[in-house]
């Protein structure tokens, strides 16, 4: 059974440094159509049955950002909502697995389920991460997200169109 389109979609999300995030969200949104809004301009009654909200954020210290997490916070309790999460994360390829991608979503899945959300998918990706020492570096995964990782935002995007309720 195909869900029926969302009411509306929009993505929460806080990029800064380099604005990993936010080219994946723009990746997302143009294949949804989706809104991109800031936290603080979701209200606390802004999740109605039948939209789809996106959750995104760079990883710090291996969760989303405060700012994103302290919005889910401020929701209201959510009945037929669907929400996605996505992130960026500056890790070395080596520690990049499913497993890394889910437990840097632990903190926000949680938040989400207990208010109610169905979650339809999650996604996350390399950044490039300056932060800290490696600011006098080149850093690590220069230039990612890289065109390949936007082509996976992208039919990461299509696979929730297709998402049961």
């Amino acid at each position: 059974m195909t869900a029926e389109p969302a009411r509306e979609a929009r993505i929460a999300l806080v990029s800064y440094h380099h604005k990993n995030t936010e080219k994946i969200a723009h990746a997302i949104a143009e294949v949804l159509n989706a809104r991109i809004v800031a936290p603080k301009d979701v209200g606390p009654d802004d999740a109605r049955p039948g939209d789809l909200i996106g959750f995104g954020s760079g990883i710090y210290g291996a969760k989303h950002h405060q700012n994103v997490l302290d919005l889910v916070d401020r929701l209201s309790q959510s009945t037929g909502a669907r929400a996605f999460i996505f992130s960026t994360f500056g890790a070395p390829k080596f520690l990049v697995t499913p497993t890394f991608i889910k437990k840097n979503h632990d903190a926000i899945r949680e938040k989400l389920l207990s208010k109610g959300f169905t979650i339809v998918g999650e996604f996350g990706c390399a950044g490039w991460n300056t932060n800290s020492f490696l600011r006098y570096t080149k850093g690590l995964n220069r230039g990612r997200p890289n065109p390949e990782d936007l082509d996976r935002a992208r039919a990461f995007a299509r696979s929730l169109t297709r998402s049961d309720p």
